[in-house]
């Protein structure tokens, strides 16, 4: 009878332990989970800002250009018989070097006909200085009624001076003509064509190469309206860097000599002109930048005063984020007053010693609890 009593209260028995236990284990999660559910404030790091004086540094592109494009042409008419073996499409000729020559035999002998045409035009005016001479002493007896000024022979030594001076003219002609039968360079210069050969005949006016000065170059570089308000009073003479992107940079210095004076129609832009002296180093050992080069300008624009430097990633629509004396999460909206690079400059919103968050949280929300972790008081922002 006990035997089946206890198999008949045996399963009642195993249940209620089994509830007992599960609501002692219950009990002790719930508690666990309360312990866990403490709230442990964000960390966020921060830095103290700091205003200072920036130097705006204005950037814009353009293409180097030669500031002097010559179309050669011969001045007088003959067989080139020679060129420079310089004298070729990229070749590269100095001041006062011989391009080529025209034969010059006629030209010579003109030089020496012109000689004889002077020679023989002083001795007529000698002989009339003579003769006039004679006739003022001879007027001495002759009544002064009679003494006119073609009996002192006043006309013909005029007429003789005059040959004179044109016989001086053909000789100078005829020199200039014979020198320029050597065609020289007017300055440094790259030989960007060439349009006659030996044994070509040409007369004077024919065309025959194009040179680009390469003394000097020109960069001309669009500054945008919101750059322009960023330029310096007087730009003129304000240094500039010069710099050609590759593989291996090549950086110049230049001088910002002018405007362009008139704002493009297409774009709205005005045009700054960069001069850069030997462009292609001929008197130094830095590397060439040639003509065509596309290369970035950069050049320091207006002072800029108590502006704060944030990195663009820590302002989101013209807001960033700071740690109130409460240590609290607060948004501030700040004017953004010009991007540069990956910074952008403040000058208002923020002020002196505010705790600037650099790590801020994923979805930050005004008055949420922070710690910090690091401060940065060496940030001038």
């Amino acid at each position: 009878m006990r035997v089946k009593l206890l198999r008949w209260y045996l399963p009642f028995v195993l249940l209620a332990l089994a509830y007992g236990g599960y609501i002692a284990i219950s009990s002790g999660n719930a508690e666990a989970l309360k312990t866990e559910q403490v709230e442990v404030p964000l960390t966020v790091k921060v830095s103290h800002l700091r205003s200072g004086d920036h130097n705006v540094v204005i950037t814009s592109h353009g293409e180097v250009v030669p500031v002097e494009i010559t179309q050669l042409s011969a001045q007088v008419s003959g067989e080139v018989i020679s060129w420079h073996p310089s004298f070729v499409p990229g070749g590269v000729v100095k001041e006062g070097e011989i391009l080529f020559s025209i034969e010059s035999e006629n030209y010579n002998a003109a030089v020496l006909q012109a000689e004889a045409d002077l020679a023989t035009a002083q001795a007529s005016l000698i002989e009339e200085k003579a003769k006039a001479e004679v006739a003022k002493r001879q007027a001495k007896n002759v009544p002064s009624n009679q003494v006119t000024d073609l009996y002192l022979r006043k006309p013909q030594v005029l007429s003789a001076q005059a040959q004179v001076k044109s016989a001086l003219a053909s000789l100078k002609r005829a020199k200039r003509d014979l020198d320029n039968c050597r065609v020289v360079a007017p300055y440094d210069a790259l030989v960007v064509e060439r349009d006659i050969g030996v044994g070509q005949y040409i007369t004077a006016g024919t065309h025959v190469a194009v040179l680009n000065n390469i003394e000097s170059a020109e960069i001309h570089v669009p500054i945008a309206g919101f750059d322009s308000v960023f330029l310096p009073e007087d730009y003129s003479g304000v240094t500039a860097k010069v710099t050609q992107k590759g593989v291996v940079n090549i950086e110049r210095e230049g001088i910002i000599k002018r405007d362009l004076g008139v704002i493009d129609s297409a774009t709205r832009m005005t045009s700054l002109v960069i001069n850069v002296d030997d462009p292609y180093a001929l008197s130094s050992d830095m590397s060439p930048l040639k003509f065509g080069s596309y290369v970035e300008v950069n050049f320091i624009g207006k002072t800029l005063k108590h502006i704060y430097r944030l990195p663009q990633e820590l302002v989101n629509n013209r807001q960033v984020w700071i740690v109130n004396e409460d240590n609290e999460l607060e948004p501030r909206t700040v004017n953004v007053l010009r991007a540069e690079q990956e910074f952008m400059l403040i000058n208002e919103g923020l002020k002196d010693n505010d705790r600037l968050v650099l790590t801020v949280p994923e979805y930050p929300q005004k008055g949420t609890q922070v710690q910090l972790s690091t401060f940065n008081d060496e940030s001038k922002q």
